[in-house]
């Protein structure tokens, strides 16, 4: 390239003139230049005297006297596209080109399920209002399209199967074991779900189950099991290291001050290590059938929020809103209806929008409608001759986007 052409060619200018190390002044260096460009070098005489005004203008070496090839202005060592004119002729040329596909999303129209094209719509927030009657009494009403929305989902739960359908917490205790071994099952599996999918916490459930010595998951047992082996058996699950701990010690409070079963109560099952409330409201309905509240998980508390029911910022608090104004009779399955929901088409990451009733019925305000653009960039590279008969290079490249119906 133009630049470190210019580079080596002042070195050798340098090396030639044999010009001493230790003291260099700008006037000997000018006149060695210039008798060498005279003698043998005449085609770079022009760009070597830029060298030497460049050089010329630096004010530090002008009151030090001294000067290193170092010091010489070094320009910009990223390579500078040659520009065309005529000037710069080109005597040779050849092109090789790469292909680089990739993805981005922009909006699109969807289909509904009989197969005709709707726009997604992106419905209005209608959150539930508190109103404050003549009596003084305060009265939650429920978002005006709540029930709309409640049963679009459950249609479109009945028809796709989510894993919290088999293998979801309620599940996974053994029919074959008393009533008690049930509920401790249930707690435990309660416990091992926090962060944690329901497919891993399905695959630990049954080690403990298999693994631990006959008959299997029961209080006894864990009360007896090495912590090493409990945390080893359990390893796939999201902080399993503090889980054991917390299922080691829930064990003896419960043989302790339980009788050897787990609480009934809310107070009670809060009262155990690494149990909040979500765990403790579902424990209550799953194991002993009493609903007292909705377990609020990231789920419920996501999705209703992007329903504009309620504007909160903590599960407790979503918990508190839906229980101001949601029917008391669907507090127990609005959280496995919401949990499925939210793992099979309202994902945390890359909602199907287009696969949602709701968005083409204009009913969630969050509905968003994507597609695919495929971008083709094009790299291409030319090579080139200069006047001196160097090979250039330029490199060039466009990209093209293409959409599903271009």
């Amino acid at each position: 390239m133009k630049t470190s052409r210019i580079a080596r060619e002042t070195a050798k200018i340098t090396r030639n003139a044999e010009i001493p190390t230790n003291r260099l002044t700008r006037s000997s260096l000018t006149a060695s230049i210039r008798a060498f460009a005279a003698e043998d070098a005449p085609k770079i005489a022009v760009e070597s005297e830029k060298v030497i005004d460049d050089v010329s203008s630096l004010s530090s070496l002008s009151s030090s006297g001294h000067f290193d090839i170092e010091d010489t202005p070094i320009l910009s060592s990223t390579p500078q596209k040659r520009k065309r004119g005529a000037g710069s002729p080109l005597t040779s040329a050849r092109t090789a080109s790469a292909v680089e596909v990739k993805t981005r999303l922009s909006p699109q129209k969807v289909k509904t399920e009989d197969g005709s094209p709707a726009r997604i719509k992106k419905g209005r927030k209608q959150p539930a209002k508190k109103v404050v009657e003549r009596s003084g009494e305060v009265t939650i009403h429920p978002p005006a399209n709540w029930e709309e929305i409640y049963k679009a989902v459950q249609e479109m739960r009945k028809k796709v199967l989510a894993p919290v359908d088999t293998m979801g917490c309620e599940t996974l205790a053994e029919e074959t074991r008393t009533p008690r071994d049930q509920r401790f099952q249930t707690l435990i599996a309660l416990m091992l779900s926090s962060q944690t999918k329901d497919t891993t916490t399905a695959l630990a459930m049954r080690r403990l189950q298999t693994e631990l010595p006959p008959p299997g998951l029961t209080l006894e047992n864990i009360l007896s099991v090495p912590p090493e082996t409990l945390n080893a058996l359990i390893y796939a699950v999201g902080f399993h290291n503090n889980k054991t701990k917390y299922i080691k010690a829930t064990a003896l409070i419960l043989r302790e001050k339980f009788n050897s079963d787990i609480p009934d109560t809310i107070e009670g099952l809060i009262s155990l290590p690494g149990v909040g409330p979500k765990m403790a409201y579902l424990c209550s309905s799953a194991a002993w059938g009493k609903t007292e509240g909705i377990g609020v998980d990231v789920h419920v508390h996501r999705i209703t929020n992007l329903w504009g029911w309620h504007k909160t910022t903590q599960p407790e608090q979503t918990r508190a809103a839906l229980e101001a104004w949601l029917p008391r009779e669907k507090w127990h399955e609005i959280n496995h209806m919401l949990v499925g929901f939210g793992q099979t088409i309202c994902l945390p990451v890359g909602r199907r929008c287009g696969e949602c009733t709701l968005s083409t019925r204009g009913l969630c305000p969050g509905a968003v409608a994507v597609k695919k653009t495929t971008v083709v960039k094009r790299r291409s590279e030319k090579e080139v001759k200069d006047e001196l008969g160097e090979v250039l290079k330029e490199e060039f490249e466009d990209a093209i986007a293409k959409g599903d119906g271009d």
